[in-house]
């Protein structure tokens, strides 16, 4: 069977993003409906897998990285408001039988994202 993963790369200092609050969504047909809300441990991923089993369905997903959180805990000042608060990725899952990796690549004021293996 195939699992959702992810992990939090900050960027700005060359490190793992550890205890970075993230938030996993699923699309239904009445909105997003909130499935898990987990943080980043010491190497910037999550525990376990967001998803896996039998609960790793095809459908539209949406993981939210409260990123501005992360970096105010730092002592890093991005602004106030910060530039960057929470961001969300949404991205589709076609094939619940494959591994989908989604990290996040973070500074204060950029970040970008891939999917990986």
């Amino acid at each position: 069977m195939g699992r959702l993963t992810t992990h939090i790369l900050d960027t700005a200092h060359g490190r793992p993003a550890a205890g970075v609050r993230i938030d996993l969504s699923v699309a239904t047909a009445a909105g997003w409906q909130q499935l898990a809300s987990v943080t980043s441990n010491a190497d910037g991923r999550t525990d376990r897998p967001l998803l896996d089993g039998a609960a790793f369905v095809a459908g539209r997903y949406e993981l939210l990285f409260h990123v501005a959180d992360y970096f105010r805990s730092r002592g890093v000042a991005s602004g106030e408001p910060p530039f960057l608060d929470q961001i969300p990725l949404r991205f589709a899952i076609a094939d619940a039988a494959l591994h989908f990796h989604v990290p996040l690549l973070v500074s204060p004021w950029s970040y970008s994202t891939y999917r990986g293996s």
